[in-house]
């Protein structure tokens, strides 16, 4: 695998986090403000949401070292009506930009709440899009492994595990910060353990609709009349077996076992310092996982013809 298969691994896993982390922020600050108000709602989420551009702006960074001239990077969205890299490209520039507006918007408290959240849920719908767009280059007829609705099902999936659990970090680091100050009140840890207890629930479901997907996916591969399909599978469970194993043992340990004892110690006040271990290694574990899983999409894949 070159390096540019390995930017491709890193904008994709870091794209699909970044969208993630901002639909499922999203929700979450809706409903702690139902519940706590606006005010303990920002001191929530506002850091969290700051944390999204860094990881947007490295997976855009990514997106060029795939190109052979960055310098050619604005020719690729010239052909929006045919292709899914081009809307790919652009969507993820736009997802970017209103995302980056919303950030400066809800940060500095500009416009009414109404405002902001139209403005973020405009954000929102362009990242699911982009999503889908980038599953979408994947349905090749000349790859089959690729062509397959377990692709967009399975960037789905990345999109949301990574997500939930990189905003259950970037919470417990909030509640350390305001620790730190003198203003991890009780309505903070309320919310925390509230978000944290949702997410546990979240990853495992995921963790269960991934080990679903990967199995009938192989089989279906498996039993496909082309020869190419048989073959990546063959290539997986080869040449990729040990990745492929260890792949499925870190996310089941990230997203299950740590996932069970996360929402075990939200449910009482005073373990913020384990929900801290937990989450962390939890988003950890996972993480490492699906770039292992993104990089076996592209290792084992094998093209008609070739």
């Amino acid at each position: 695998m070159d390096v540019r298969e390995w930017a491709l691994i890193a904008f994709t896993i870091l794209m699909q986090l970044s969208v993630g982390a901002f639909v499922v922020l999203g929700a979450v600050h809706y409903f702690a403000a139902q519940s706590k108000g606006q005010a303990e709602a920002d001191r929530l989420s506002d850091r969290a949401l700051l944390a999204i551009g860094p990881i947007l702006v490295l997976a855009l960074l990514a997106s060029l070292f795939h190109l052979g001239n960055p310098l050619n990077a604005y020719r690729a969205v010239a052909n929006l009506g045919n292709s899914w890299l081009s809307r790919e490209i652009l969507l993820s520039v736009l997802f970017t930009a209103v995302g980056g507006v919303f950030a400066l918007m809800q940060w500095r408290k500009l416009g009414t709440f109404t405002v902001r959240t139209v403005v973020a849920g405009l954000a929102a719908l362009i990242g699911l899009v982009q999503v889908y767009s980038m599953a979408m280059i994947y349905q090749l007829d000349l790859q089959p492994a690729w062509n397959t609705v377990f692709t967009p099902i399975s960037f789905y999936t990345t999109m949301l595990l990574l997500g939930v659990l990189a905003l259950g970090a970037a919470f417990v680091a909030n509640y350390t910060y305001l620790q730190r100050q003198g203003a991890a009140t009780g309505p903070q840890s309320e919310l925390l353990r509230g978000a944290l207890r949702w997410f546990a629930v979240a990853a495992v479901v995921l963790l269960g609709i991934e080990f679903v997907v990967a199995p009938v996916q192989v089989a279906y591969l498996a039993a496909s009349p082309i020869p190419e399909a048989a073959a990546s599978v063959a290539v997986l469970f080869t040449q990729y077996s040990l990745v492929f194993a260890l792949r499925l043992v870190l996310v089941f340990i990230g997203a299950g076992v740590f996932g069970f004892f996360l929402y075990r110690n939200a449910i009482s006040p005073g373990r913020e310092r384990i929900l801290g271990t937990l989450a962390y290694t939890a988003f950890g574990l996972v993480l490492v996982s699906e770039v292992l899983g993104r990089f076996l999409f592209y290792a084992s894949h094998l093209k008609i013809g070739l």
